[in-house]
């Protein structure tokens, strides 16, 4: 029976293939990383073609490896790294420009201009997004105005745009589907999230042609197929969304006042509101979690730009480790009287600060502080973060008048949940109990269920929701003294880097 379900988990620094069994188990899986591109200071690209490329190669890896074929496969899901943007030639599939990543800030100075002129009140009603360059609307006028003759080709209805999951959807179908999902679409500054349409208004004030945009589906509904060429046989699309969508939906994070984090290069944390669309008061952005049946569900998200971006750090930039693994071993060793932070601002700092322009520093060091103490402020820099953005959504869920508001259980997922040390570290910062998964890999998880229920093989919801498992719940054990102490210290940190 055709009842595997491949996800394809297109990543900041690498793409993923997984294949699940209809138990959820993983049969297979495979990675291959890619290079990054840094032209220009606060400038992040890809080679859109790497990203199809490595897709592709993991996709047949994990097929032979599991000895599958397509026949055996009911349906593909993808999930991508979001407001990574691409604009492709509609004749050639070639794209136009290198991909211009979600940590780029090289339209800070345009996002300024717009806020100057009055307009956020405008996109954050429409969009529950800030002006950012963090988001895709004003990348892809970048590429328009910077590739000579592409504004005019674009006019003329010659390009389309794509975040990464709309470009491999295309390549998959042979340029056939022009498409994307909800969670993908809300992430562009483009898109209404209360009518579920592209704003004709936002179009006008992004300079962005409606003609390039792609058709907007449910996470679960029918994407095509691939081109029988590239795995032997054409298998159904079946879901999309957004990496931290389908995370939510993979730890099952269903019922409104349900919270996850996710640690990956950045960090993403989304609190599932229902279907009311929460307006934070804590610079915390609104978004739709998921969509399914053509029904909304909403939630408040708080994004970290650096996570394991600041391990990736300790080892290329500064050398003192040679793999991840070696910072839980030194952040133990750390002397604990020295209280040494480091903000990670390296591409401005995200929720709830917003600060674009700020760069990351580090504070308390003394003649002592060595390689232990570096690595023990970038595991708890990820948890201060996290700490930021967890209270300021409690402070806009406990506001928008939720039954029985509480303090919630984390669900962890990401690289990072490996490390004991740092899990250990995050719940006693936050005060609140942290619960990892025995199936971490939630994010290719969620999408192959949004795949395997379109298809008609996966559960609805509430059901799928009962075979989440608990692999460790961490208890928080720091004195409320020490935590305080410590948070003090952090936010003054912050304070410091942000002074004008």
């Amino acid at each position: 029976m055709t009842t595997h379900l491949l996800a394809i988990d297109q990543g900041t620094t690498s793409s993923r293939a997984i294949l699940f069994r209809p138990d959820t188990s993983i049969a297979a899986q495979a990675q291959q990383e890619f290079p990054q591109h840094f032209p220009a200071s606060g400038w992040v690209e890809h080679e859109a073609e790497d990203l199809w490329q490595t897709t592709l190669a993991t996709c047949r890896a994990v097929m032979e490896q599991a000895g599958l074929t397509a026949a055996d496969i009911a349906a593909i899901g993808i999930t991508n790294q979001r407001e990574t943007t691409v604009v492709w030639d509609r004749k050639t599939g070639a794209a136009i420009h290198r991909a211009i990543v979600w940590q780029d800030r090289r339209t800070a100075d345009l996002c300024a201009r717009l806020r100057g002129d009055g307009h956020e009140p405008l996109v954050s009603e429409r969009t529950g997004l800030i002006l950012d360059p963090y988001f895709s609307g004003t990348k892809i006028g970048w590429i328009l105005d910077h590739v000579p003759g592409a504004r005019a080709r674009a006019e003329r209805g010659e390009l389309a745009f794509g975040t990464v999951d709309s470009w491999l959807l295309w390549k998959l179908t042979g340029g056939q589907v022009h498409a994307t999902d909800a969670t993908n679409a809300a992430r562009t500054l483009l898109f209404n999230i209360h009518t579920g349409a592209w704003d004709e208004d936002l179009l006008a004030l992004l300079r962005v042609p409606r003609s390039m945009l792609p058709e907007v589906k449910d996470c679960a509904a029918d994407f095509g197929t691939t081109q029988p060429h590239f795995f032997g046989g054409a298998i159904a699309i079946g879901g999309i969304a957004g990496d931290q969508h389908a995370a939510t939906v993979g730890q099952a994070c269903f019922q409104p006042g349900m919270i996850k984090s996710t640690y990956g290069t950045g960090c993403f944390a989304l609190l599932n509101t229902g279907p009311t669309a929460v307006v934070s008061q804590n610079r915390l952005l609104t978004t739709i979690a998921y969509q399914l049946g053509g029904k909304r569900t909403y939630a408040l998200e708080g994004s970290i730009f650096v996570a394991g971006a600041a391990v990736q750090w300790l080892r290329d930039g500064l050398g003192i480790i040679k793999n991840s693994a070696e910072s839980e071993a030194l952040a133990e060793s750390a002397d604990p009287a020295q209280q040494v932070y480091l903000v990670p601002a390296f591409v401005g700092l995200g929720a709830p600060h917003w600060n674009p322009d700020v760069r990351g520093a580090m504070f308390g060091l003394t003649r002592n502080s060595g390689p232990a103490e570096f690595c023990l402020a970038a595991l708890e820099s990820v948890c201060y973060q996290t700490a930021d953005l967890i209270a300021a959504m409690n402070a806009d869920w406990a506001r928008s008048g939720a039954a029985g508001h509480r303090t919630p259980v984390l669900r962890v997922d990401g690289g990072m949940v490996a490390s004991n040390f740092a899990m250990q570290r995050l719940a006693d910062l936050l005060a609140a109990p942290v619960d990892r998964p025995v199936i971490r890999e939630t994010t290719a998880l969620g999408a192959a269920y949004l795949a395997g229920y379109q298809a008609g093989i996966m559960p609805a919801p509430g059901r799928f929701a009962d075979s989440w498992r608990l692999d460790h719940r961490f208890d928080p054990t720091m004195p409320a003294e020490t935590r305080e102490t410590k948070i003090a210290g952090w936010r003054d940190a912050v304070r410091r880097l942000t002074l004008p």
